[in-house]
């Protein structure tokens, strides 16, 4: 049996693999493979992280127009994953940017180095002050990337990242808006999250309500389904969400569904929110899916919602729900009893009372 190669040896092969990755290399393409070969391993991942000059060439040999620049750029995709690895790629980000607009890999490095929410407005930096073009780009194309979703769910952790997502033009949140319902569940799941992370902050609410963007029927409409209603009923939903043909679905992810109640019950934390919410019919979309749903953790976000619209206004000073204090005690207590339901929940999953739909 051959010996494990001890760390320095590794090191040194490594380094050995970092000469040959130029773009103008005989052997770039074999050596670009062997990256990503190495990048398959926990251990090898490890190994590039802590070889800026390797990350240093894999970025080179990804922009290049190089027979190795696919398996370069997904051996960065790997290495990205490993926390070390933040510095040195940050510094590579420019180079990687024309690719930003049409590849999913790029995307896949920059959600990756994004992951952390301290990490997020330094990848937004690195992006440069034209970060809100290139993503306009970027979602605008015929196709976006599903790994760009994980990018913008990344970034608008961030308050800065969220500044470009709602910046002034309302260009990117019409476009995302538009893409809630785009065949890409990777990319459906990541445009979710940003938006709802975008709802976290109650002073974007009054603009995401507004007659210029009006963000509520295009975020009602995944959760809304076909089915008949009474006339008078039909007629308090908006425009768009009324009969809706009989190939319509709901958004097929519970995940999805649950994120988009979230985003929903964030808009209700405001009086004007809650008020809109209910003036746009939004009870009765809901009602029709709770009705519906067999998903517990989705039918547990849609009876909260709905206990918030039909539930009686809070006193004065109580208005905002996202700026009540809540004592820690008591905070601490309703976050366990959460997990206490989740856990039941999954119990029944696994016992095969629940379902995915």
């Amino acid at each position: 049996m051959a010996a494990p190669i001890s760390e320095p040896s590794a090191s040194v092969a490594l380094s050995e693999l970092t000469a040959l990755l130029l773009p103008s290399s005989p052997a770039a393409l074999e050596a670009a493979e062997a990256a990503l070969a190495l990048s398959g391993s926990d251990s090898g991942r490890a190994l590039l992280a802590e070889h800026p000059a390797a990350l240093s060439a894999l970025s080179a040999m990804a922009a290049s127009a190089s027979r190795g620049a696919r398996p370069a750029l997904a051996a960065l995709v790997n290495a990205s994953s490993e926390p070390a690895a933040l510095e040195p790629l940050l510094a590579a980000v420019p180079s990687l940017l024309p690719l930003l607009p049409s590849s999913g890999a790029a995307c896949g490095v920059m959600a990756n180095l994004s992951r952390d929410a301290a990490a997020a407005p330094r990848v937004l930096r690195a992006l440069g002050p034209g970060a809100e073009a290139l993503l306009l780009r970027a979602l605008s194309a015929e196709r976006p990337p599903g790994e760009l979703g994980a990018l913008l769910c990344n970034l608008s952790q961030a308050p800065e990242g969220r500044q470009v997502l709602l910046e002034p033009s309302g260009r990117v949140l019409r476009r995302l808006l538009a893409l809630l319902r785009c065949p890409d569940v990777e990319l459906r799941r990541g445009i979710v999250g940003a938006l709802r992370n975008c709802c976290f902050q109650h002073e974007n609410h009054e603009r995401l309500l507004s007659p210029e963007l009006d963000a509520l029927p295009m975020l009602l409409l995944p959760l809304a389904g076909n089915e008949e209603l009474p006339e008078h009923e039909m007629e308090q939903l908006p425009v768009d969400l009324q009969f809706l043909p009989p190939e319509h679905q709901r958004e097929e992810e519970p995940e999805i569904r649950k994120m988009l109640l979230e985003t929903l019950l964030l808009l209700a934390a405001t009086a004007a929110g809650r008020l809109r919410l209910r003036a746009c019919g939004s009870y009765l979309v809901l009602r029709e899916l709770h009705g519906r749903e067999r998903n517990p953790r989705v039918l547990r976000a849609c009876g909260k919602l709905i206990q918030v619209l039909i539930g009686d206004e809070p006193g004065p000073g109580l208005q905002n729900l996202l700026e009540v204090p809540i004592p820690e005690e008591l905070e601490q207590h309703l976050r366990h009893l959460d997990s206490e339901e989740e856990e039941e929940e999954e119990r029944k999953e696994r016992e095969g009372t629940g379902t995915d739909r």
